[in-house]
């Protein structure tokens, strides 16, 4: 019987097919993203303002020196630089630590794990609202109600000095859990072998976690940083629902600002200006941070 030749595909003859599944999925980012985001440009050199909705005029960089030299924009700025470092830092710091311990043989540590990633399945607007009932100095804020009980002073969490710092804390609690997953899914890729070998050579617990452990989760360590990074630099959500920007500009972000001045107040051109402002800020630390994961990467190889 004559046997069937099996078909043989030439490199690239699949390519049309390759564009018809992919082009949707293009589509959608085009009009979504790039479309929007290249109006955004445009429209932060023009007057377009909801005074001003039709006859726009090119009006160069003056929107952008408007938004550079607004104290209102600094403070955004240093807010927002304090808000993803310092969240950055603590999700390293705290999860790195927690993942060590729960890849550990015990007997709860599955239990463990998902208690602390619970609170990440939630959106950061229920945990603002949820927060800030806790934290309120009110007559119904829970933490102040058990401290009133005992007999111990009231403390007022959304002063000018703490409320940007009462809301790291819930974004901490929040995410660190998530950063711990990640961190997980790193260590359990590392071979036994190494630490083994460690043992035998008498290298303690402290000595394997900073000679092996370490500079191996240097993946997901650069993974948690600059997502992190960013997602800290965007934060709009949960300052939203915990102080809108508040006491005064102590908690005002690049976001927030962005919202007030492009949504509320109507200044179109000027929202714009700081949405690419702050896309060149977000460009530069994520740059900055690449670079320096790189050279940890390439010096532990």
């Amino acid at each position: 019987m004559p046997t069937k030749t099996q078909k043989k595909y030439v490199p690239g003859s699949l390519g049309k097919y390759f564009a018809m599944f992919v082009a949707p999925a293009l589509i959608v980012y085009l009009v979504f993203s790039i479309v929007p985001f290249l109006f955004t440009i445009y429209y932060s050199f023009t007057d377009y303002t909801d005074m001003n909705p039709v006859n726009l005029h090119f009006t160069g960089l003056a929107n952008y020196i408007k938004v550079l030299g607004s104290p209102l924009m600094r403070t955004a700025i240093k807010n927002s630089l304090i808000y993803a470092v310092v969240l950055t830092g603590a999700q390293v710091v705290l999860g790195l630590p927690l993942a060590v311990i729960l890849n550990m043989k015990l007997r709860t540590r599955n239990l463990l794990r998902a208690t602390f990633f619970f609170p990440a399945v939630f959106s950061s607007l229920i945990i603002g609202y949820l927060w800030n009932f806790i934290l309120s100095s009110s007559n119904y804020g829970l933490i102040n109600n058990l401290l009133a009980k005992v007999g111990l002073p009231t403390f007022n969490f959304f002063t000018s000095q703490n409320a940007l710092y009462s809301v790291l804390l819930t974004q901490i609690w929040q995410w660190t859990g998530w950063a711990m997953v990640i961190f997980l899914a790193n260590l359990q890729s590392i071979s036994g072998d190494l630490y083994e070998a460690a043992e035998v050579d008498g290298a303690s617990g402290f000595t394997r976690f900073f000679r092996i452990t370490l500079p191996l989760m240097c993946p997901s360590v650069k993974i948690v940083a600059v997502t992190g990074l960013i997602g800290g630099m965007k934060a709009f959500d949960v300052i939203y629902s915990m102080t809108s920007g508040g006491p005064g500009d102590a908690t005002q972000t690049v976001m927030m600002v962005m919202m007030r001045k492009g949504i509320s107040d109507g200044f179109y051109n000027q929202g714009a200006a700081f949405g690419v402002c702050f896309f060149v800020v977000v460009m530069i630390l994520s740059a900055i941070m690449n670079t320096i994961m790189q050279k940890w990467s390439d010096s532990i190889q």
